[in-house]
């Protein structure tokens, strides 16, 4: 047994859940600490990325996110991404098919699972899981831009592979999630003419 909970207070049950938890925490020594951590927990999501071999392109979306906004003044808001979004009470394959379409208009019925991550496990409960996909031009049969009750209002966006791995190293690119599944199709997906992975220069 290596965590005894003491204590948890929600600190805040609005949009998502916000929860302050004390604990104590046996050390390797064998000592018990008492700790408090403050965990925000907004359920699981989904992240993908389209891509097409032949044209060497993956599709993202542009979006304006509030915190990038709201951190220091220093940032206009607008991020490029791969499509994501919560699970609910779907699978990761089920809710990330419906999100797809929902963001960028393409249907994609073959995806793969790729990895799970916790984006920011030191405060946010969050589990993603990753995903890829191919698309040609018939899997697109809508327009994509998200859903407008929930104040989405999407852009959809194709790049070239290297392109957009060029995007971020120089900083274009920010969303930690995206860079993780560009680099994966960077290594495992695309290779240029040398049969090395695409943008090896970059990554």
């Amino acid at each position: 047994m290596q965590i005894r909970i003491k204590e948890v207070k929600t600190l805040s049950d609005d949009w998502y859940v916000l929860k302050k938890t004390t604990f104590d925490y046996r050390r390797r020594d064998g000592a018990w600490q008492t700790m408090s951590r403050e965990t925000y927990d907004r359920g699981h999501g989904a992240v993908i990325l389209l891509y097409n071999l032949a044209r060497r392109t993956v599709i993202l979306v542009r979006q304006f996110r509030f915190p990038a906004y709201g951190y220091g003044g220093t940032h206009d808001g607008f991020l490029l991404e791969a499509p994501a979004g919560l699970l609910d009470a779907a699978t990761p394959e089920e809710r990330i098919r419906a999100e797809v379409a929902e963001e960028t208009g393409y249907r994609v019925h073959d995806v793969q699972r790729v990895f799970e991550a916790f984006m920011s496990p030191g405060s946010v409960t969050e589990r993603l899981y990753f995903f890829v996909a191919e698309y040609d031009a018939h899997s697109r049969a809508g327009t994509g831009g998200g859903v407008e009750q929930e104040g989405e209002d999407i852009e959809v966006v194709e790049l070239d592979i290297d392109a957009a791995l060029a995007m971020v190293a120089d900083g274009r690119i920010e969303d930690g999630k995206t860079i993780m599944l560009l680099q994966h199709a960077a290594l495992a997906l695309f290779r240029d003419r040398s049969g090395a992975p695409a943008g090896s220069g970059m990554l």
